[in-house]
């Protein structure tokens, strides 16, 4: 929480919405903080979205690299550090368009990142946009 109040705070000192709180420069420096594995995932991660979501608007949300569309957060990306998990993981807001039925997944483990959980990470993406 305190993190995402500093976010808060730094959004309306740079005349921005909160909920893309940081931009780019921010995510990329929550990023470098990570420990590896986890700092390799999130580049990786970062490198996918751009590519194929590049409408999506890259900052952090309560401390941790988030993809915002229209001012809302889509997705993120919890580093397994910070959280003292065994894996890390992407997780995707309400705001994301991947409703299946009455029963979906929102959270993704991830323990490595191989090109098959790319493509999929890709596809989840594009089709959490709508």
């Amino acid at each position: 929480m305190r993190e995402h109040a500093q976010e808060l705070r730094a959004a309306a000192r740079r005349g921005r919405s909160a909920d893309t709180a940081g931009g780019e420069s921010d995510l990329l420096a929550k990023i470098a903080e990570m420990q590896e594995p986890d700092r390799a995932m999130a580049e990786r991660i970062h490198a996918i979205i751009k590519s194929s979501a590049p409408a999506l608007s890259p900052g952090t949300w309560y401390g941790m690299p988030a993809y915002a569309k229209d001012g809302n957060v889509v997705c993120f990306f919890q580093s397994a550090q910070k959280f003292k998990t065994r894996y890390a993981t992407l997780g995707f807001s309400d705001q994301a368009k991947l409703d299946e039925g009455h029963l979906w997944p929102i959270a993704f483990a991830l323990k490595k990142l191989t090109a098959v959980e790319a493509e999929m990470i890709a596809a989840l993406v594009q089709k959490a946009m709508g």
